[in-house]
């Protein structure tokens, strides 16, 4: 979430509001699929407090890409299980190296605005130090030699 507050009555493609009958004709899928994909835990729709199902268009969505995953590309169930797991990790590591980013770029205009505040509070009547060219000449300093008076 992007920290302001939704409308609670706003629907989003995470809402559950299909039942199990609607989804099903949605997705061009039999109800006793959609229930042994909920089973095997491929698509897992939220529940009411009476323990029905509740799909969202997300899930409906995904519903779909099983169904094409099956069909089309030929791959069991197991695998595809597989396939959705890992597509949830590359999002979730997504998701957090966004975060980190915005982490990293919000600590680096941090020290930018440091950095600048420093550079501001340098006295002007300063000048930089450059540095001095060696030689080899030798330089042998003699202390006078105090004069007596006696």
């Amino acid at each position: 979430m992007d920290g302001r507050r939704r409308n609670p009555y706003e629907l989003t493609e995470d809402t559950p509001v299909y039942v199990i009958s609607v989804a099903a004709q949605l997705s061009g899928l039999h109800p006793q699929t959609l229930r042994q994909y909920d089973r095997l835990g491929l698509v897992s729709p939220d529940r009411t407090a009476g323990r029905g199902r509740r799909y969202s268009a997300r899930d409906i969505e995904l519903l779909r890409q099983v169904q094409q995953l099956s069909q089309d590309e030929g791959i069991n169930l197991a695998g595809i299980k597989r396939i959705i797991e890992l597509e949830n990790q590359v999002a979730a590591l997504q998701s957090r190296l966004a975060e980190m980013q915005a982490a990293l770029d919000g600590a680096a205009a941090a020290m930018r605005q440091r950095e600048a505040a420093v550079h501001a509070s340098y006295r002007r009547d300063l000048v930089p130090y450059q540095e001095v060219q060696q030689t080899s000449a030798l330089v042998v300093w003699r202390p006078k030699r105090q004069q007596s008076s006696d």
